[in-house]
């Protein structure tokens, strides 16, 4: 897929051991001329763990993409608003969680 030109929203929840991995993913995807919007739940925003704290990763993540980190629900208003995502990755995203929301299953 072609992702030059392409504003991606990237959406980090609760699984914070996953966050390092998805950090590449970012980075793959801006070097492939994609722009990631990233976006955090309140959660995975605020929440220290042992894989690391909040703060540090809120900062990676920002230094990755260049913009600030969406967090709150008057901020992800704006998504829905003013800003038209051509993709949304929500990362982790179990098969479970995929099937039942997914609306091209049978």
């Amino acid at each position: 897929m072609e992702l030059k030109g392409k504003k991606i929203g990237f959406c980090l929840t609760g699984s914070f051991y996953t966050f390092k991995n998805t950090f590449d993913e970012m980075k793959k995807i801006i070097k492939k001329g994609g722009e990631v919007i990233p976006i955090m739940s309140y959660y995975a925003y605020n929440t220290d763990s042992k894989f690391g704290k909040a703060k540090d990763f809120v900062c990676e993540i920002e230094n990755i993409t260049g913009k600030k980190v969406i967090h709150s629900m008057q901020e992800a208003e704006y998504i829905s608003d003013y800003c038209e995502l051509d993709i949304m990755i929500i990362t982790p995203c179990s098969r479970k969680y995929n099937r039942k929301t997914c609306k091209f299953n049978n």
